[in-house]
């Protein structure tokens, strides 16, 4: 296929690239640069894209794509409490657009990255499927949520939407994310010894490793169209419902003379939830989410180590609401968020 990937200069695009090409894909990227130089290492090998944001693809852009694999998102918590209406503006309203124009220009599969934190307060012990109710908590969940909707009412016989719902992702990519929660215990355990908590330690997450997402996305990508169309699909792998104490235990292990401490200073956090993944593997025969949490620790720590990640930048260029404020103040971002 000749597939338009959104996002491809972020965390998971820069992974999920690869592996599309590796299965024969011709790929062409889409992103606004935002993140595009916050590197750790060697730099990537991009595949040839397009610089734009999000909000502003022409109409044209779309035109001779089999499918699109939509990535690119405000994809932080902190930032869409911070700024709601941009969150929906990017996330929600410029998502169902681009959808517009994917179906107009003919693109058959057009694959949304959506999230597990739909869940949100799930209010409940058992493991949540397709099915259960959502609860986001947040105005980014609450986006996603959004999109799904307005995506079902694409849906016909010649476009076929899928929600392929990630559960909280870890591990490295070349373009790292230091403020999703095992690459972040892993970062403060490297830098200071210490792997700190500041919840109780008691929500449930699900987590699944970058690549794991990448390799569902190329699974779905070609799967029987009846077996996804429309379908919404939990990304990940239940042995890795874990809590938040037992994800930072993970950690020490991974980094000898490293010290757990909770704290509790954050109070309850009304996320959590254990997710059920049975549906992905029914509907893609063969998929199944190889990293476990301990080998995406020690994955994690060898590479803080092996690149010299120091301080400065894990607080600051990883850190996605650090860098946009970063960029805003040194006057390369705009007021909405668009490179200058």
């Amino acid at each position: 296929m000749r597939v338009l990937l959104t996002g491809h200069q972020g965390y998971l695009g820069t992974v999920m690239a690869p592996v599309l090409a590796d299965a024969g894909h011709e790929v062409v990227g889409l992103d606004s640069g935002l993140f595009a130089d916050c590197v750790l290492g060697d730099a990537p090998a991009d595949p040839p894209g397009h610089r734009v944001d999000l909000r502003d693809v022409p109409a044209e852009l779309l035109a001779g794509f089999d499918a699109v694999v939509h990535l690119a998102a405000l994809s932080n918590d902190p930032l869409g409490s911070l700024a709601p209406d941009l969150t929906y503006d990017v996330n929600h309203r410029a998502s169902v657009r681009l959808a517009r124009l994917a179906r107009d220009a003919g693109v058959r599969r057009f694959l949304y990255a959506s999230t597990c934190s739909v869940y949100g307060a799930s209010g409940a012990d058992d493991l949540v499927d397709e099915d259960a109710p959502l609860r986001p908590v947040t105005p980014y969940a609450e986006s996603k949520v959004r999109v799904e909707a307005d995506l079902v009412d694409l849906a016909d016989d010649d476009f076929t939407p899928v929600f392929l719902r990630n559960a909280t992702a870890f591990g490295f990519s070349p373009r790292l994310r230091a403020d999703i929660v095992l690459n972040n215990l892993v970062g403060h355990a490297h830098l200071s010894g210490q792997v700190r908590v500041l919840s109780d330690g008691t929500p449930w997450r699900p987590l699944v490793h970058a690549h794991d997402i990448a390799t569902a996305f190329r699974d779905v990508l070609t799967a029987d169209s009846d077996a996804v169309h429309a379908k919404a699909f939990n990304v990940g792998t239940e042995q890795n419902n874990v809590t938040v104490a037992q994800i930072a235990a993970e950690v020490v292990e991974a980094l000898p003379g490293s010290t757990l401490v909770i704290t509790g200073e954050a109070g309850p956090d009304p996320r959590s939830y254990r997710v059920d993944f049975a549906r992905l593997r029914a509907a893609v025969p063969g998929y199944e989410a190889a990293w476990s949490v301990k080998a995406g620790a020690v994955e994690l720590a060898d590479a803080y180590r092996r690149f010299g990640l120091t301080e400065q930048a894990f607080s600051r260029r990883f850190t996605r609401l650090a860098r946009l404020s970063d960029r805003a103040e040194a006057g390369t971002l705009d007021s909405t968020l668009r490179p200058r």
